[in-house]
């Protein structure tokens, strides 16, 4: 099985360079701006887009993220509305893989086999689902990759060598590697110490790793680029969709330029590191 996930990374590495992965929560700030923002990562410079699917009770996300989720569910975003906004974007965008991030519970309640049904023909890639360790991988990681669709682990600096085959031994599209200990949007991402991590990862799978948590500017995306197969921008990105909304939290002509000004910013940081890295 070849996902969209894996002709991209194939693409990127006959370019010699890193892919570039955005994250933006589904219907934030609104399902139709939402929409708009996520057809416009691809044109600004994204090679990749993580979705997150709002959920009111995220242990993983900081303050941005967790607002960004319940100004989602705020404006009435549900998991069934996530999946038809992915296929609004594949009306215009059948390359750009797409993958869904968040937690268990939603997909639980929707019905584990409608969902894969579902996301496989809404036109999903992969998923990334934070709160299921490899041990519940009878849950969603096995019948997704039966439905065909990527299952991304995360890897953390706490992953030691004796837990990494662990979550590795499921894992396609990529290993997703969080390159600080906490919560999104808390610290900087130390790009020596990731050299290293993504390094050691590397010993124990033929994957690409990508690296996320922590990357704010096109510099920090570079230095991240230069030893990962992908710097991964979340926050960021959050906050700049947050400073675009008028006082009521609702979208304005901004909103959209906002997040796809600092996308292809940050697109030519990770573009530059191709060359640094030389």
């Amino acid at each position: 099985m070849t996902t969209r996930i894996d002709v991209r990374f194939a693409e990127l590495a006959k370019q010699g360079r890193s892919a570039f992965v955005t994250f933006v929560m589904a219907g934030d700030p609104d399902p139709k701006t939402a929409l708009d923002i996520i057809k416009a990562l691809p044109k600004a410079g994204a090679d990749m887009i993580e979705i997150g699917m709002p959920f009111t009770d995220p242990m993983a996300d900081g303050p941005s993220i967790q607002a960004a989720g319940l100004r989602a569910l705020k404006a009435g975003m549900t998991l069934k509305k996530t999946l038809e906004m992915v296929r609004g974007f594949r009306e215009d965008d059948d390359a750009t893989p797409l993958v869904l991030m968040g937690y268990y519970n939603p997909i639980y309640i929707y019905g584990v086999d409608k969902f894969l049904v579902d996301a496989k023909a809404a036109g999903v890639d992969g998923l990334i689902i934070v709160d299921l360790p490899p041990e519940e991988d009878d849950e969603l990681c096995l019948p997704a990759m039966k439905a065909g669709l990527n299952f991304i682990r995360l890897a953390t600096p706490t992953t030691d060598d004796k837990r990494l085959p662990a979550v590795l031994a499921n894992t396609s599209g990529f290993v997703y590697y969080v390159a600080i200990t906490g919560i999104t949007g808390s610290a900087s991402a130390d790009s020596n110490a990731v050299g290293e991590a993504v390094a050691r990862i590397k010993r124990h799978t033929k994957l690409p790793v990508c690296v996320g948590f922590g990357i704010r500017t096109p510099d920090a995306a570079r230095e991240i680029a230069q030893n990962a197969n992908g710097a991964v921008v979340g926050t960021a990105l959050v906050d700049a969709l947050r400073g675009s909304l008028d006082a009521e939290g609702r979208a304005t002509a901004k909103t959209v330029p906002a997040v796809a000004d600092l996308v292809a910013a940050l697109a030519q940081g990770v573009r530059g590191a191709k060359q640094a890295a030389e």
